[in-house]
């Protein structure tokens, strides 16, 4: 770990989190290179920020769960170098089913430079504090898909309305959303908005 960056489940007490990339359930269908743990790692500036999306979040009767923070470039690498296999179709169903590998960096679904390598940016959702369940959205993480867009029509209002719950916690305390993915939000005064860390998460 670096100067100036944390875990985010000892800075953020009672935040709920699910490391997709340390695990075999994400688009890859496997582990990603520099997740070596299952633990999210940010700026403190990001989980000071977070903590207080937590705050309101609770007010409304919901927690966060995240799944994924800072991300190191050459996990990046992996992705591009995973778009360029042959495809097997073991996760094509579940998170790309109307495009190809290759088309997710021109539809804007992955970044060869992404934002989460710069360690303020998360992929997150809400569930219910007093079941525990997750919030219904429409569409799991990483789908690849018009139905992940924000004011996506092929959703219910009910799914619409916990989109907009998200936003509005988000939004309240200084993120801003990704046109298409409901799931990602940004810090809009992040402390290092042009560099791009390349340590792994141990």
């Amino acid at each position: 770990m670096i100067d100036g960056f944390v875990y985010v489940d000892q800075a953020v007490p009672g935040i709920r989190w699910d490391a997709k990339y340390a695990t075999w359930d994400n688009f890859t269908g496997r582990p990603i290179d520099g997740y070596q743990a299952n633990r999210i790692v940010g700026t403190t500036e990001l989980c000071a920020a977070l903590e207080h999306a937590q705050q309101k979040a609770e007010s409304l009767g919901f927690g966060l769960l995240l799944w994924d923070g800072y991300r190191p470039q050459h996990a990046v690498d992996c992705f591009i170098r995973w778009s360029e296999q042959p495809e097997d179709g073991r996760t094509k169903s579940r998170h790309y089913p109307n495009i190809n590998r290759a088309d997710m960096f021109e539809q804007g679904y992955v970044a060869t430079r992404s934002g989460h390598s710069r360690g303020s940016t998360v992929d997150l959702t809400i569930y219910h504090l007093a079941s525990g369940d997750l919030a219904d959205m429409g569409g799991h993480h990483d789908l690849m898909d018009p139905i992940s867009h924000h004011g996506a029509e092929q959703i219910t209002p009910a799914q619409t309305q916990n989109r907009e719950h998200l936003r509005a916690i988000m939004e309240g305390c200084d993120f801003q959303s990704y046109a298409y993915e409901w799931w990602h939000y940004t810090m809009r005064n992040e402390p290092h908005p042009d560099t791009y860390f390349n340590f792994p998460i141990i």
